[in-house]
This record gives C-alpha cells, sequence and structure tokens, in this order.
C-alpha cells in the first residue's frame, strides 16, 4: 500500500505553565496515535526550523526578529495568548518548516500531511489565537516565489475564521484564501478571505456538507490550483470547547474525505494542516485529529 508521508517533529509540543487553556498535549499524542494507526509505517518526516527570511515571507521583519529573539511586547503576547518563550518560539518555527515540507511532498506524492500547522489568526505584523507565526501562508508564499506553483487554494474549515491567512495573502491574487466557519465565532473583527462563508451556529453534517457541496467544487474548476492547503480543524466537532457547530465524528470524516476527494479526482495534490480543536480530553481530541490522516490513507489506497 503506498504510503502517504506525514511530517512531524518533537518540538510541535512546546513546554507551557500548568494549568494552561491550550491542549499543546495533543499534538505529541497525535504523533502516538498516528503510529499506532499504522499509517507512518516509515516513520515520520521531520522538518527544519523555519529561518527568519522563510518567516518574513508572510511576516513583518520587524515581528519575525521580536519572536525570534523573544522580546514580543506584552499586548502582542496577550493577543497570541501563549507564552512567546524558547520552547513555543522552536514550536512556531518548526511548525511553519513542517508545512513547506508537507507541502513539497503533496506535490511529489499528490497527498501528504503534517501533524501541526493550521496556525490561521497569524497576521503580517503580529500573532493572535494561539498562534505565532502563519504557517500556512508562509509555506504558499515560499512555494509561489520558487516556482513550485503558480496558484494555491487555501481550503480553511476551522470553526473560526481565517484572518490571519486573508492578511498575510491579501496582495496575491495566485494565492486564494476560502474560509468557512462559524460566523458568530472568534474573532470579532474578522479579515476577508477571497471568499467567506460564515454558517449559523448549531449548524450539522448534512447542513454543513451541504453548504461546502455548494462551494468547493465550483473553486477548483474556476482556480484549477497548483496545490491545495487543507486545514482540517476539528472545532466544528459538536461537543468542541471553543466551536459553535455541531459536527459529528462522522461529519469530519465525511467532511475530510470529501475535500480530499475533490482534489485528487482532479489530479490536484493537497497537504492536510491539523487546524484547531479544543478539548480536556487529549486522546479524545487527537483521535478526531488523526480523522484526517486515516482519510488521506484511505484514498491513497484507490489511487
Amino acid at each position: 500500500m503506498k504510503q502517504v508521508p506525514i511530517v512531524s517533529h518533537p518540538a510541535y509540543q512546546a513546554a507551557l505553565p500548568d494549568g494552561h487553556r491550550f491542549p499543546m498535549r495533543k499534538y505529541g499524542r497525535l504523533a502516538e496515535v498516528v503510529a499506532d494507526m499504522g499509517l507512518a509505517r516509515n516513520g515520520f518526516v521531520e522538518p527544519e526550523e523555519a529561518p527568519a527570511d522563510l518567516i518574513a515571507l508572510a511576516h513583518d521583519r520587524a515581528y519575525v526578529d521580536q519572536v525570534l529573539s523573544c522580546s514580543v511586547p506584552r499586548e502582542i503576547e496577550r493577543r497570541i495568548g501563549l507564552p512567546v518563550s524558547e520552547s513555543v518560539v522552536r514550536r512556531a518555527r518548526a511548525s511553519a518548516g513542517g508545512t513547506l515540507l508537507a507541502g513539497r511532498l503533496a506535490l511529489q506524492h499528490g497527498l501528504s500531511g503534517t501533524t501541526a500547522g493550521g496556525s490561521h489568526h497569524g497576521q503580517r505584523e503580529t500573532g493572535a489565537g494561539f498562534c505565532v507565526f502563519n504557517d500556512v501562508a508562509i509555506a504558499a508564499k515560499a512555494l509561489h516565489a520558487e516556482g513550485a506553483i503558480k496558484t494555491a487554494l487555501v481550503v480553511d474549515l476551522d470553526v473560526h475564521q481565517g484572518d490571519g491567512t486573508a492578511d498575510c495573502l491579501r496582495d496575491e491574487p495566485d494565492l486564494f484564501t476560502f474560509s468557512m466557519h462559524a460566523e458568530k465565532n472568534y474573532p470579532v473583527r474578522k479579515i476577508p478571505s477571497d471568499l467567506d462563508i460564515g454558517l449559523p451556529d448549531a449548524l450539522e453534517d448534512e447542513a454543513y456538507l451541504q453548504a461546502l457541496h455548494a462551494h468547493l467544487p465550483r473553486l477548483l474548476d474556476a482556480i484549477e490550483p497548483d496545490l491545495v492547503f487543507f486545514n482540517a480543524g476539528v472545532d466544528p466537532h459538536r461537543d468542541d470547547k471553543l466551536g459553535r457547530l455541531c459536527l459529528s465524528d462522522d461529519g469530519l470524516r465525511r467532511r475530510d474525505a470529501y475535500v480530499i476527494e475533490q482534489a485528487r479526482s482532479r489530479r490536484i495534490p493537497l497537504v492536510a494542516v491539523i487546524g484547531g480543536g479544543y478539548s480536556a480530553d487529549i486522546d479524545l481530541l487527537a483521535r478526531r485529529h488523526a480523522i484526517v490522516f486515516e482519510a488521506m490513507a484511505a484514498w491513497s489506497e484507490k489511487e
């Protein structure tokens, strides 16, 4: 069976103060779950940590330098919601490097994923919402700048609107941003994507999938992207602490399978990042995040 390459790095799980509300332990547990399911039989592919010049493709250099020296202003650190410590900075750099590597692997193999990524609230000049650097924007701009891709489509299905990705890619007409999210959720002030679909609270599987079916095929046909970045956030789940939608596990499975099928049936490479997901039950949360890797493995068996 063809193996879908999966990128992972020990630094994806940073050290946080005891009792911090961000479920950082999900990253290490997700890697364990993916390995236990036999989805990385050849081992994970480990990325390099992104250097400053790479990160500055999507972010203001002054902000990049502040982060790398752990000297961001307190106001920005509060907006991020994480301590900008050496461990958190290393995580942000590894995550950006991981999404870029996964993008390269997707271009080679058709599908790839990383066990982190999807930090879509990271804006040009600031981090926000547990996001330091915007890994998808960095990877898209890097691949575009070097000529590996001419066009890309970001399919952001995290429950929160992808304001940071919209900001980082706003001057890139070839890098199209599509966000489908809970309209009344964070962020309150949204930065417009190329296409935003705001959904009402408490939307369940069928209505959610109907909305996705109404937009994704036409976008893929109109844009004909060289690469799809899929933010497979699991926070649209009905039990998520920070979500306002009501998807089931089966709804997430159908969503992920549909996005992968729509891209790959058109022979478009796809790279998956895990996005948001919030629960005190780390085991359950990691298994929810593993759904997208299962979906990629299932499709690869057909190809």
